[in-house]
């Protein structure tokens, strides 16, 4: 590599996109003590509109915006996201890959009262910004009021403590990362909440024509969790799936397999697909592929319609 690389990291401003950032960073320096790696603080247009979904507003693509196009005006040379903000479809000036290890990718329910779900009365109120969790959260538990919930996750958790709800629903990674696991009364499990694509993993996004940097992060790339990842968004790009449309979708690989669960429903949790299936970790985009067939075949292309005839 040359000699004492520039890097400068895109990044949004809030406590947890910082903490990636910084996580990424000194993982460089590490690797490369006589670089120059700096941090070029970011407001997307996601962290500004917060009384309104993000389905209602354009989608996941309002938090990598800005950062990309910091990074096409020569101001960044990379950003680092959240995989589960990341569009499906990126543009041809960008590649992406996924650093590290993936952290816990499970939805915590958060509460000052109750322990768990089950233990919420009828009407209790619970925030969630994700529509994926809705429509699981509905399919369990009609008996609770399901609210509307945005803003960071400092934002969130002061919402929840002022007692406009009886709990919410957040990723644990979040969580955990910040040193918040202490918040958490429970973890859901992965058969009632299935995760978002990507949930719990970091991305690294840079441009595709920079001369090294390919080469400068591949030290940080994890090839089993940027596999699953991969048949995770596989899903979700063959059925154009985003934050409009409640899907959900997590792999995992053991001995060299590769396994992949997802599925797709209503918002109202009425109807909710499911698909699973085996592969060889080595071809996770066939396995995307062959699992997002099987949802289609159960109807999720009517779903996904009718989910985006409704907005």
């Amino acid at each position: 590599m040359s000699s004492a690389p520039k890097i400068t990291i895109a990044t949004r401003e809030s406590r947890l996109a910082l903490w990636q950032a910084e996580h990424v960073r000194d993982r460089l320096l590490e690797l490369y003590p006589h670089a120059e790696v700096r941090l070029l603080g970011m407001t997307t247009t996601g962290d500004q509109i917060l009384d309104r979904t993000l389905a209602a507003v354009g989608g996941k693509g309002l938090f990598v915006k800005e950062l990309e196009l910091a990074m096409l005006e020569r101001r960044a040379e990379m950003a680092v996201h959240s995989m589960k903000d990341v569009p499906m479809e990126l543009p041809p000036e960008f590649t992406l890959c996924v650093a590290g290890e993936r952290e816990d990718p499970r939805d915590a329910f958060v509460s000052g009262q109750y322990d768990c779900l089950e233990e919420l009365p009828a009407g209790a109120v619970v925030g969630t910004s994700s529509l994926r969790r809705e429509c699981q959260l509905r399919a369990r538990h009609s008996h609770l009021s399901i609210r509307p919930l945005r803003g960071n996750l400092d934002t969130r958790l002061r919402k929840l403590d002022a007692g406009e709800y009886q709990a919410i629903i957040l990723a644990a990674a979040g969580l955990k990362r910040l040193g918040l696991a202490n918040r958490i009364r429970s973890l859901l499990p992965l058969e009632a909440s299935l995760p978002a694509v990507g949930q719990g993993a970091l991305g690294l996004e840079f441009r595709t024509d920079h001369p090294h940097l390919a080469d400068w992060l591949a030290p940080l790339r994890n090839a089993a969790n940027e596999a699953c990842v991969w048949a995770e968004r596989t899903v979700s790009r063959r059925l154009a799936g985003s934050c409009d449309v409640p899907l959900g979708a997590h792999a995992t690989i053991e001995n060299g397999i590769l396994s992949l669960q997802a599925f797709v429903g209503s918002p109202d949790g009425r109807r909710i697909v499911r698909a699973a299936g085996r592969g060889d970790a080595t071809a996770p985009v066939e396995l995307g592929e062959t699992v997002a067939e099987q949802l289609l075949v159960q109807g999720a292309a009517d779903i996904l319609n009718s989910c985006r005839s409704a907005g």
